[in-house]
């Protein structure tokens, strides 16, 4: 858990999803956090984490390309600095292989190979901050099976 209640509250709704099998109860969890934040207004390191996981969630990749959309959007704006204040373990340049990974998943999903191309590319770009963890062998796994996917 984090010291911030927001990323608190939204690392519980990704447990919900993740840990649980609970989908629904996670989309509403994220939806009530997403009207309490200001929506698109809220911090961005707010609306970047409950953007990316509220993707996850939806049932129509037409509103999960609007979901990964709104994260990498806000990625622009949050610092390093604020990651850290929020317990979040890596940089701003780490989220972006996640970020653009996702949107190339829709994209290729929507037939827009050329999008899922250019977003797989900015991906592996990116891959290079992360590190050998849990989480750098998962971004790189689901770049690799894309990669597959679009050749």
């Amino acid at each position: 858990m984090t010291a911030d209640p927001t990323m608190a509250r939204i690392a519980q709704a990704v447990d919900l999803h993740h840990g649980q099998g609970r989908r629904e109860a996670a989309r509403d969890l994220f939806a009530q956090v997403w009207d309490e934040i200001g929506a698109d207004q809220g911090d961005p390191l707010h609306v970047c984490v409950l953007a990316h996981s509220m993707a996850d969630v939806q049932d129509d990749v037409n509103e999960e390309l609007v979901w990964d959309l709104r994260a990498l959007a806000a990625a622009g704006l949050v610092t390093d600095d604020q990651l850290a204040q929020a317990g979040v373990p890596m940089t701003v340049a780490g989220l972006y292989p996640s970020l653009h990974l996702n949107l190339a998943d829709c994209y290729r999903r929507l037939g827009d190979l050329d999008r899922a191309r250019k977003h797989l590319h900015e991906a592996e770009a990116g891959i290079g901050v992360l590190g050998d963890n849990d989480y750098g062998r998962l971004i790189r796994g689901g770049l690799d099976r894309l990669a597959e996917q679009l050749r």
